[in-house]
């Protein structure tokens, strides 16, 4: 796999610093159920990174003497570390909104089938990937069958409340383009997707977000092989929107990494881009004071977030 980082070094990505930290965003492993083509983290089934159960107590020790009021937990599957639940069960305890970025398949998996059960009880938000309302152009993108387990999952959450109106569960789609291209825009995208998978599958959801695909691990292999590399690049500067900024994850957000280690965003980690010098390395020696107001690290790819209508882990930002 070719090296990432080299790639995206030269840049003249505009200085932005962090404002109030309101989401703690904590991966809890690589190991996944699936390979999915255009994943930045290079998740599968081989990969053996994986958080501890006394990193989780640290994260927990933060949330507790801090006022960070969501913990946003993803992966590679999450919900494959065997402390999974635990985290879950002692974030609420301590009131927390728990976010699960959950790739739907894995609730399918025999030693999950009680999954879905247990992330309604405990009122956690799904978010979830799904490329397309229709089976090709999904599972080009994560592999073969993966549209029709995506969708008799979604049929289980939404048998639990999920994606009903006044249920309180959420579950909110996640959409990303096939190929090198920007994604369209969010709210029409929403109402396609609301009424097809209405129509043809009888599914419903809350919200769908459109995220940009990052030219990182697997997709940006995808761009070398393919050729696509330097147009694409070209057209996530060309189109760098101010307006973006203000709503980039990175600005209320610190990423956590699978050993404690602190990252301005998810991306960020996968690049292995810490924070800067001046602010504390690990989750161990966590100091808000520290983190706020300080120059967020940037590079190249960081279009990739503020390209067209922008791009967070909440979806659009302008």
């Amino acid at each position: 796999m070719h090296a990432t980082l080299p790639l995206l070094e030269v840049s003249d990505f505009p200085a932005i610093r962090r404002e109030r930290l309101e989401t703690l965003q904590v991966n809890l492993g690589y190991k996944c159920n699936q390979t999915c083509v255009h994943c930045h983290v290079n998740a599968g089934p081989t990969r053996t990174e994986e958080m501890d159960r006394e990193t989780m107590h640290t994260v927990l020790r933060y949330l507790e003497a801090s006022a960070v009021g969501t913990l946003d937990i993803t992966g590679g599957a999450p919900e494959l570390n065997p402390s999974f639940r635990w985290l879950v069960e002692q974030s609420r305890a301590l009131g927390r909104h728990v976010i699960d970025r959950c790739n739907l398949t894995v609730l399918l998996l025999p030693a999950q089938r009680d999954l879905a059960a247990f992330l309604a009880d405990n009122r956690v938000e799904v978010v979830a990937s799904l490329p397309y309302f229709r089976p090709a152009q999904t599972d080009a993108q994560r592999g073969d069958g993966v549209f029709a387990r995506s969708i008799e999952a979604i049929r289980t959450l939404n048998a639990l409340g999920y994606g009903e109106p006044g249920s309180g569960l959420a579950l909110n789609l996640v959409f990303n383009p096939v190929g090198a291209f920007l994604p369209p825009k969010q709210a029409a995208i929403e109402a396609q997707f609301r009424r097809e998978l209405e129509r043809r599958e009888g599914v419903r959801f809350n919200r769908l977000y459109t995220i940009t695909n990052m030219p990182i691990s697997r997709f940006l292999e995808f761009l070398l092989t393919s050729g696509n590399y330097a147009a694409y690049m070209e057209r996530l500067v060309a189109t760098f929107n101010p307006a973006a900024v203000p709503g980039v994850m990175c600005r209320s957000t610190v990423s956590v990494g699978w050993d404690g280690a602190l990252y301005d965003c998810d991306f960020n980690q996968m690049l292995e881009l810490p924070v800067g010098a001046d602010a504390p390395a690990h989750i161990r020696d966590f100091d808000l004071e520290r983190l706020a107001a300080r120059r967020i690290v940037t590079r190249k790819h960081c279009y990739g977030c503020t390209a067209g209508a922008g791009s967070s882990c909440a979806g659009a930002t302008a």
